[in-house]
């Protein structure tokens, strides 16, 4: 349907969210418990100055705008909350979503949208959904007290981060456009008594949904099975129309998709080195998107147990490679959560097993394929295992490393294509022994395959990518943003819409961390401050 009440004519809205759940009956704006409701209504809070940083155009054209429309002041204004996407302008222009969650392995109670606001769903011209959100355009009644803002730092990294994953090609929510407010936010960054302020911004996300795994638990903890049965009924009927069956059968064939999902998702996040830095409940999506870009980061020399989030550095619970287990506790409270509504709890195993089938199968698949092996085997673990305990030890960057294996001359495998990889030269020489044994053992496992040596460059390079958004680039791109210059994540932007290509142009991108960034606040550490 073409919409009559939208600031933008030629937009396809079929708003089922807002249309099939039922709402808080309560308007006021303030913070409280809302029960037996899927969200609330809110108003955006108006901001003194919009302007349009960034706008992905590509993404616009598809959602139904046109390069003029997005050029306008009325666009700026219904994406940074000054004018309601949906007509008339009022307290019902936006809602607040109710959710909970579990936080760091604690039960955290009801959580919400608490400076996410909704805005619409549009059909978009390739005829999918997508369901448009700001953040940080002020307080909703989930808010707990806080100002529902968010800092250009933080917005700009979500922006960047998100479309970059996109070009990755790993499965994620988008950004539509970052737009700066025009007022100071107040922060203290880590949390260390020194708040400070900040340029405000806000950011509108794209996804078919953003239901999470806390959408389900809330409704669970409190024993409402009647919210709890309509959240999984409009999951499964708008975003997994594909399914069929009913009763047990069907929630079972839900999960296990939801499962496979989440567990490709682990796979893509080790396989680009993506720590997502805060993988609560309520930050994993029900489509197996990456979601909520808060302090995440990408590991530049390979550690396993490296995290971004301060708040998480004594327990490490969500570093690099604890992320798929954590996913599977995840799932274990989403599928506990669903068993008040199943006559065959036994039937709720299947999903976890599916999990850990599917990322088992994933992991070797895709390690494999990294190393340009045609048909991964489960003994070809031996091989990564090893290399990852050299890449650790030696301080090796994992991007650059894997980039440029491909080079690597199976009949006489010499290690000089991999000598920029290592951040600290008296680490590669203590390592050289091991480095000279581990390419032999990988060029002979090589040897076997019937291939031409361009062929595996080829797809070596497909999945290792030359680029990663990484920590003190996007960085720089915040200190120069926040000078009135944007030139450099403009570049990032263009630089991220092709990852696996050379681009010599942009070849500085591509080296490894300075020594400047190694301890240097956001391009080491993050907090949830922002």
């Amino acid at each position: 349907m073409v919409s009559k009440n939208s600031a933008f004519a030629g937009l396809h809205l079929d708003c089922r969210f807002t249309r099939e759940l039922p709402a808080d009956p309560e308007l006021s704006n303030q913070p409280r418990q809302v029960h037996g409701s899927a969200y609330s209504w809110v108003a955006p809070t108006k901001v003194s100055e919009p302007k349009l940083l960034a706008c992905n155009l590509e993404l616009a054209q598809t959602l139904g705008f046109s390069a003029t429309e997005v050029e306008s002041p009325l666009f700026s204004a219904v994406f940074s909350g000054n004018r309601a996407l949906l007509e008339p302008d009022g307290e019902r222009s936006a809602y607040a979503v109710c959710y909970g969650g579990h936080q760091f392995g604690h039960w955290a109670g009801q959580l919400g949208d608490g400076r996410a606001l909704g805005l619409a769903e549009v059909i978009g011209l390739d005829g999918a959904r997508y369901e448009l959100q700001l953040k940080g355009a002020g307080p909703t009644p989930y808010s707990r007290h806080a100002d529902g803002r968010a800092v250009l730092r933080s917005s700009l990294r979500e922006y960047l981060c998100s479309e970059a994953m996109h070009g990755l090609g790993v499965p994620t929510t988008r950004a539509l456009s970052l737009i700066s407010s025009g007022d100071a936010v107040v922060r203290d960054m880590f949390y260390s008594g020194d708040p400070r302020a900040e340029p405000g911004a806000i950011v509108c996300r794209v996804a078919p949904s953003f239901i999470r795994f806390g959408n389900f638990e809330l409704a669970a903890a409190r024993g409402d099975l009647v919210l709890l049965d309509q959240w999984v009924a409009f999951t499964i009927s708008r975003d997994f129309p594909h399914l069929t069956g009913a009763g047990d059968e069907l929630r079972v064939s839900w999960l296990v998709e939801v499962a496979e999902r989440t567990a490709d998702l682990m796979v893509h996040w080790l396989r680009v080195g993506f720590v997502h830095g805060v993988m609560n409940t309520d930050n994993l999506s029900i489509l197996g998107l990456t979601i909520d870009y808060g302090p995440y980061g990408w590991l530049d020399s390979f550690d396993p147990n490296w995290t971004p989030n301060t708040t998480d550095a004594e327990g490490r619970r969500y570093a690099y490679a604890k992320q798929p287990q954590v996913a599977y506790w995840n799932l274990n409270r989403l599928v506990a959560a669903i068993a008040p509504l199943m006559a065959d709890k036994a039937a709720l195993e299947v999903p976890l097993k599916a999990y850990v089938a599917r990322f088992n199968h994933g992991y070797v698949q895709m390690l494999g394929a990294k190393l340009g092996i045609l048909e991964p085997q489960p003994d070809d673990l031996t091989l990564s295992s090893e290399l990852h305990e050299l890449l650790h030890s030696a301080e090796v960057d994992m991007t650059i490393f894997y980039r440029q294996l491909a080079m690597i001359n199976c009949d006489a495998p010499l290690p000089e294509p991999l000598f920029d990889a290592f951040y600290s030269p008296d680490l590669l020489a203590k390592h050289a022994v091991t480095l000279n044994a581990w390419l032999e053992k990988y060029a002979l496992r090589l040897r076997g395959q019937a291939e031409v040596s361009d062929t595996r460059v080829q797809r070596m390079q497909a999945i290792n990518p030359r680029y990663v958004p990484r920590n003190y680039l996007a960085q720089q791109a915040i200190d120069a943003a926040e000078r009135g210059d944007l030139r450099e994540l403009h570049t990032l932007l263009t630089l991220f819409k092709r990852p696996y290509d050379e681009q010599p142009e942009f070849a500085r991108y591509a080296l490894r961390r300075p020594d400047w960034a190694r301890e240097r606040a956001g391009c080491s550490s993050l907090s949830c401050s922002s």
